[in-house]
């Protein structure tokens, strides 16, 4: 089961309260617990896909240790990284090998 989302509310909740609400209620707290449906680990690595064709690193970060949460090993987010490179551009990859780095850290 995945755990209650609070960044919505953490970081947005004065200015935007009813985005945080359907960040955290209905993105996190609806969609992403649908587990029969749809694994975390898998909803992660669309996720991260979507986040890296879209240059939003920001949140890919956040989506990598997401994704590391649900079981995404670094050899893993490597191999998906380097798939999409051919896809969605090289110098995506370029700017996310860092950030898998310090997600998972130099050497594991």
């Amino acid at each position: 089961m995945a755990k209650k989302q609070t960044a919505g509310r953490d970081r947005l909740g004065k200015l935007a309260p009813q985005f945080a609400e359907l960040n955290d209620d209905v993105l996190f707290g609806e969609v992403w617990s649908r587990e029969a449906e749809m694994s975390p680990r898998d909803r992660s690595m669309i996720t991260i896909a979507a986040l890296f064709s879209a240059g939003l690193y920001p949140q890919l970060k956040s989506h990598l240790v997401l994704g590391k949460e649900h079981g995404i090993t670094k050899e893993e987010a490597v191999e998906m990284i380097t798939q999409l490179a051919f896809y969605c551009g090289w110098p995506k990859a370029w700017s996310t090998f860092p950030l898998i780095q310090e997600v998972y850290g130099e050497e594991e």
